[in-house]
């Protein structure tokens, strides 16, 4: 899951509220789980139980920064590690909580980067966010700027970054190029079209039909979506209507999987790129032959952690990558996405509601 608490001495007075992931009573559940106390219907079982608990804060180490958490998000990312699915899963017990924002409270002597009031984000998954306060090494903290919105902050190095990536990283894309993306109501779907749209580049935004289709519409236009369109549009007439006005897209952006990233791939240019950065449907893949063949199609994978980790020695690609999308922030052309905020205390109702069907609505904690 996030990274294992408590080793270190207790600073004196000091005390933080987590959000603890620990086994159950026969190791990992089973239908009939529970978090905290209460047993809640879950699509499919967590894969720990998740309480709350009061732990006293570390001492303050030479190279430690002391931050007062202010807001987490829970992402699709936060559900995989519960469940014991991610990539990355630490022993239990451990902390919840990759992404979020803090203001610094207090710096060792050796900490030369940040000072009291600054706001941090981490730096990398596994930080443990879905608390009040901790003690982090200075390296494992990102400083972003206060004058932002706290939820800008909050969802900053998870989503914005993915999708900076993908757009700057596989397809050199120029003013008037298309893009194509699925689950474009997500989080990384939304910044997608606010980075897009700042760029001059067109998007075309495949969703899930759904009963509130109209107003989920509108809300993508207002971000800046060129067209919005169902997965069934995709194998119909339609599509040659939205290529007469825009060219068809070097870049596809594949966050579902199945039939409609098959489809999708279809109205990519020859030469193109799909990237594959999530699998919500659970299902692989698949890629007709003669897309190869023929149209010599190139599909790549994208992990934001994996991106990190390659330029864990190249501090300026981070940096500038981070003063990019604040300067968009501060422009108003990238926000925050839909979020509905929840006390900690509530933890059970927000990891229910973020893994409802059709949820475009980000649960974000507040500490």
């Amino acid at each position: 899951c996030a990274t294992s608490f408590a080793e270190p001495p207790a600073r004196s007075n000091a005390v933080q509220i987590a959000l603890i992931l620990q086994m159950g009573a026969s190791g990992w559940l089973r239908p009939g789980w529970q978090i905290g106390q209460a047993a809640i219907s879950f699509p499919f079982p967590l894969g720990c139980v998740a309480v709350l608990k009061e732990l006293e804060v570390p001492r303050l180490g030479h190279s430690d920064v002391h931050v007062k958490m202010l807001a987490a998000p829970i992402n699709p990312a936060d559900i995989n590690m519960i469940q014991g699915t991610y990539a990355i899963l630490a022993p239990l017990p451990a902390v919840a909580g990759n992404e979020g924002v803090g203001r610094v409270l207090e710096v060792g002597p050796g900490v030369t980067a940040l000072r009291r009031g600054d706001w941090v984000i981490p730096a990398d998954a596994g930080l443990g966010t879905w608390r009040t306060q901790a003690v982090f090494p200075e390296a494992s903290l990102l400083q972003v700027p206060s004058d932002i919105p706290l939820l800008c902050a909050a969802t900053l190095s998870v989503n914005p970054c993915t999708a900076y990536r993908m757009l700057s990283d596989f397809e050199s894309l120029a003013p008037g190029d298309s893009v194509i993306q699925n689950a474009a109501n997500s989080g990384v779907g939304q910044a997608v079209i606010q980075i897009a749209k700042a760029t001059g580049v067109r998007t075309i935004n495949v969703v899930r039909d759904r009963p509130d289709l109209p107003k989920l519409v509108e809300r993508l236009k207002a971000l800046g979506a060129d067209h919005v369109i169902t997965e069934d549009v995709l194998r119909k007439p339609e599509m040659k209507e939205i290529f007469k006005s825009i060219p068809k897209p070097r870049l596809a952006l594949n966050c579902v999987g199945g039939k409609s990233t098959t489809e999708m791939l279809r109205h990519l240019q020859p030469k193109g790129t799909m990237v594959t950065y999530g699998g919500m449907a659970k299902q692989p893949v698949t890629v007709p032959v003669s897309a190869f063949i023929f149209r010599d199609v190139r599909l790549r994978g994208f992990w934001m952690t994996q991106w990190k980790k390659d330029h864990a020695h190249d501090k300026e690609s981070l940096t500038s990558m981070m003063d990019a999308l604040c300067q968009l922030v501060r422009r108003g052309q990238l926000g925050a996405p839909a979020c509905t905020t929840v006390p900690l205390e509530d933890f059970r109702e927000a990891l229910v509601a973020s893994m409802q069907p059709f949820t475009s609505s980000k649960q974000v904690l507040l500490l």
